[in-house]
């Protein structure tokens, strides 16, 4: 089988980089721009108009993401049961991509909230003013978290990734197998069968066998 990966790892690289990328431009950029224009009722449906549009890449971002990162699982699987660390990293990766994809699914609803506001006065996308309705200035508010916590997440999964990355070099691997095998070795199960060895060995030896 080859070691080599390139789709898979295009798909979860480019995946990756257009959700941190699409939510982090969106937040500065889309909001931002919203939030320059002088009719204040006009703010939240441009804004909306803006995401509505950006919401099928994404979604395609996304998957091409998930499938690329669940077929490196696959592929990655036996260094994973060799190799220590790898599967505490795979862990903590999993668990930010299940956070990821819960916050984006939810400010997905908060925004469809938003978009069937119509369009109230506002001072921004997120940034309700004295003249916004009181379940507009709601889902605002919970967008104005949303907003950032799509990019924290998802940078931090960049993070991993890189992380992962270094752990495939030639001397991480074979200093990862050796720490996988002394903590097999260190075992109580295993340790109470070094011992009997050790034990008959001796037993060997005084007996002059």
């Amino acid at each position: 089988m080859s070691e080599r990966h390139t789709a898979l790892r295009s798909m979860h690289d480019l995946g990756l980089a257009a959700w941190f990328g699409g939510s982090l431009m969106g937040a500065l950029g889309v909001n931002g721009a919203a939030a320059r224009i002088d009719d204040t009722t006009q703010r939240l449906p441009i804004a909306s108009a803006g995401w509505a549009r950006w919401t099928p890449v994404n979604a395609a971002a996304i998957g091409a993401h998930l499938a690329g990162a669940v077929g490196e699982l696959v592929t990655e699987s036996p260094r994973m049961a060799r190799q220590a660390g790898v599967g505490k990293a795979s862990a903590v990766k999993t668990a930010l991509t299940v956070g990821a994809l819960a916050v984006t699914g939810y400010s997905k609803l908060v925004g469809l909230r938003l978009e069937k506001a119509g369009g109230p006065p506002v001072d921004g996308t997120t940034e309700p003013n004295h003249h916004t309705p009181a379940s507009v200035a709601a889902s605002q508010r919970q967008m104005r978290m949303l907003q950032w916590a799509i990019p924290a997440l998802t940078g931090a999964l960049v993070v991993v990734t890189a992380y992962m990355s270094e752990q495939q070099k030639p001397g991480q691997v074979f200093r990862g197998m050796l720490n996988r095998a002394g903590g097999v070795m260190s075992t109580p199960k295993n340790l109470g069968k070094m011992a009997a060895v050790g034990a008959v060995g001796r037993q060997l030896v005084t007996s002059g066998r």
